[in-house]
């Protein structure tokens, strides 16, 4: 049996020994186990559990000059919407031998600077990064990073490598036509905070209303601004916000017929508000959201909102950081995962949609 370490712990050359195979065949199998035949990772799987096997990251980051780390970078770890891009990076990354570790930039493109500044020294194996708002020091970094890049949650025709996700403003514009074509005429927006994303959003819903002749910038409700982010007054948007928005909306511009909330839980504190004045949804107000979470099909009335692919694009880039560390090329540099506009009971002011859940419970209940 091979020499363990003065730790104590077994090495590479014990469970090739163990095994009966090579220590670089252990390597190979513990590294990428789809390219040694099932028998032979079989043999070598039940020798680490023998021997209580663990590798040494640190040692084999020396030999390579790379770590079995995927840095992953996302503007939030309470909001839904990036739990479900990790889980997919998640599921992505099984079997694989690598490492996820990932860093919360608080949508602060300054503290994502500093943060990708310390993550380069480590030489991960990739990077994955949600966004395309990056500063031209942080773009330039992952330029000269030397790794697989992928960008996530967004699109652009000038991505550092590669790019998967949406166009947030065509959602917007789509959404915003879908309300156009229900019959509302007075739309307004109510955004929370105003980020890139957000604002690509807007300018979606603004530019589909210009082209009806539509548009009333009074008829815009938000709160904070870029700027917030840096102090402890930035507020991530809330059912209460939400609230608190369109009843300031119903104040201001009582003629108001629809609402396009940036997002789902500002449309359903909307729904709320407008419970609580008494106003009907769909029938004097509609309201539709963004990201389409469970809640706004279970909601009464259902609510409309913006599909999105949130697991699928976690896990679609780390299947593209997995075929690059394996040889593969990079494909196509900007994959567009597209979007569905989910139309509910909240903007069928016409009735025009098919028979629904909250029609047969008006029924029940009538």
């Amino acid at each position: 049996m091979g020499r363990r370490r003065a730790t104590g712990r077994p090495t590479i050359a014990d469970v090739a020994a163990r095994a009966g195979v090579g220590a670089i065949t252990v390597s190979r199998a513990l590294r990428q186990p789809d390219k040694v035949s099932p028998a032979l990772r079989k043999s070598i799987e039940e020798a680490v559990r023998e021997l209580g096997y663990v590798p040494d990251l640190n040692a084999r980051a020396l030999a390579s000059r790379r770590t079995d780390v995927v840095a992953v970078l996302v503007p939030s770890l309470t909001q839904n919407i990036f739990s479900d891009v990790l889980r997919g990076i998640y599921d992505g990354v099984e079997d694989s031998g690598l490492r996820i570790e990932i860093t919360n930039t608080r949508y602060n493109n300054a503290l994502e600077e500093a943060q990708l500044t310390t993550i380069l020294r480590h030489q991960p194996a990739a990077v994955i990064v949600s966004g395309t708002e990056q500063t031209a020091v942080s773009r330039a970094m992952l330029e000269r990073a030397g790794c697989p890049v992928v960008q996530i949650m967004d699109l652009t025709d000038d991505p550092i490598q590669k790019i998967i996700g949406f166009s947030h403003e065509r959602a917007g514009r789509e959404m915003t036509q879908h309300l156009i074509d229900a019959g509302y005429r007075r739309i307004g927006f109510l955004a929370g905070w105003m980020n890139l994303r957000s604002r690509q959003r807007f300018d979606g819903y603004r530019c589909a209303l210009e082209e009806a002749g539509l548009y009333d910038p009074d008829l815009i409700g938000e709160v904070g601004n870029d700027e917030a982010v840096k102090t402890d007054d930035h507020l991530f948007s809330t059912a209460m916000m939400g609230h608190e928005l369109m009843l300031a909306m119903l104040e201001r511009r009582p003629d108001v017929d629809a609402i396009f909330c940036n997002n789902d839980v500002l449309a359903l504190g909307a729904l709320f508000a407008c419970n609580a004045r008494g106003v009907p949804v769909p029938d004097r107000v509609g309201i539709a959201g963004f990201n389409d979470f469970d809640y706004m099909e279970a909601a009464f009335p259902a609510m409309s909102s913006v599909r999105i692919h949130r697991w699928r694009c976690g896990y679609e880039a780390m299947m593209a950081v997995r075929d690059q560390l394996n040889g593969g090329e990079i494909g196509e540099p900007i994959v567009d995962l597209g979007f569905e506009i989910m139309k509910r009971a909240s903007t069928d002011r016409r009735g025009e949609l098919p028979a629904v859940r909250d029609r047969t419970i008006l029924q029940t209940l009538s």
